[in-house]
């Protein structure tokens, strides 16, 4: 824990240097000011009431975190993990209709958003628990004891491997086009390689020796141009929300804060968009009376057949496999109607199992 400190003290003195400071200030358009700034104005589409505040670890760091509360106990909160380069607002077209049944219970994974930013290990497997632990101080901050916990991309990485370590925690586990399942294999490898267009490759393997998001920090002034020319398809999955780029410029301040879980992921890749770690062998150890839930977009580019192999190698468990028509990685936003009912109904008969589960305890605590 002192390590993490003194990276972030670390982290606090670069930032104050001259040169830091001209590059922070000067080079690139941006702040924490301006990145809190940009999610309110996203956050205007909640129509629900939600709280947002700190959540204070270890290390001096803190956690960036949004609640909805419709004060029904009854119900099983719901916790949320955004994808690689996001931010808790990214889920604005999913918080109403998900909220309005239970807690929900959104936040900035450590190093992205408007969480703190301290330098990880540059060791795979020590990255990963850090991530997990991070994920387990902030429950206890928040007091919750059992939720359903949903994962997007590598959110879902993440919120898979918090459920190894705290299967006691997690009633139902929600896996949204997850990242990092797949295995490795040089068959693997090839067909990733078949997907993606040769100029493509040749930049790709030039940018590996770099964080993947450096080019818009790297672009200054121009990086909020940038990253709206280059992700239109963000823009137009958000429209029904703003025709303008409020979505878009959000998550530019999102990233063009200095890089800290981007670097992290980094050594937790291989090429091309690998896990070190893949979850798919892993899963087998997650204990049998936790369900999983996948919800895949039906046209995303990332690999659904693990689900199904998860399926195969936990017969004894529940593992439900879902594809939503005419939505890609980004299924929550592509097709969000859907994606939120299908989340209700999950988060419903989880409830339902809950208490269930907590009658029959009761029952055998009186016998």
């Amino acid at each position: 824990m002192e390590d993490s400190a003194k990276s972030d003290e670390l982290a606090v003195a670069e930032s104050k240097s001259f040169l830091g400071s001209w590059f922070n200030i000067k080079w690139r358009p941006t702040s924490m000011a301006q990145l809190a700034a940009a999610e309110a104005r996203v956050l205007q589409h909640v129509k629900s009431a939600f709280e947002s505040f700190y959540v204070r670890i270890t290390g001096n760091r803190r956690i960036w975190t949004l609640k909805v509360d419709p004060k029904k106990p009854e119900a099983l909160p719901i916790v949320m993990v955004h994808g690689f380069g996001a931010g808790s607002a990214i889920w604005l077209l999913n918080v109403d209709a998900i909220g309005t049944h239970r807690s929900l219970y959104a936040f900035d994974i450590l190093g992205f958003g408007r969480s703190s930013r301290p330098t990880f290990s540059t060791e795979a497997d020590v990255i990963e628990e850090e991530f997990v632990n991070s994920i387990e101080e902030w429950r206890e901050g928040v007091g919750l004891e059992k939720f359903i916990l949903l994962g997007h991309s590598f959110g879902g990485f993440l919120a898979a491997s918090y459920s190894l370590k705290h299967p006691d925690r997690v009633q139902h586990l929600i896996l949204a086009d997850p990242w990092g399942f797949a295995e490795r294999t040089e068959k693997a490898a090839e067909e990733q390689r078949a997907r993606i267009p040769v100029w493509m490759r040749a930049i790709g393997t030039i940018l590996l020796r770099f964080n993947p998001l450096s080019p818009f920090r790297a672009a200054g002034p121009w990086g909020p141009r940038l990253i709206r020319r280059a992700r239109p398809d963000l823009q137009a999955k958000f429209v029904d929300a703003f025709e303008d780029f409020t979505v878009i410029d959000y998550l530019y301040h999102c990233n063009a804060q200095p890089p800290s879980a981007e670097t992290a992921f980094g050594h937790l890749q291989i090429p091309y968009g690998f896990a070190r770690n893949a979850m798919l062998p892993r899963m087998t150890q997650l204990r049998e009376d936790v369900p999983i839930t996948f919800i895949f977009g039906g046209e995303s580019w990332m690999d659904s057949r693990p689900g199904k192999q998860i399926k195969v190698l936990r017969r004894e468990s529940y593992v439900d496999v879902t594809y939503i028509k005419e939505a890609g990685h980004h299924v929550y936003a592509d097709q969000p109607d859907k994606f939120n009912r299908k989340v209700v109904w999950v988060c419903n008969n989880a409830d339902r199992a809950h208490q269930s589960e907590t009658t029959q305890t009761i029952m055998e605590t009186s016998i």
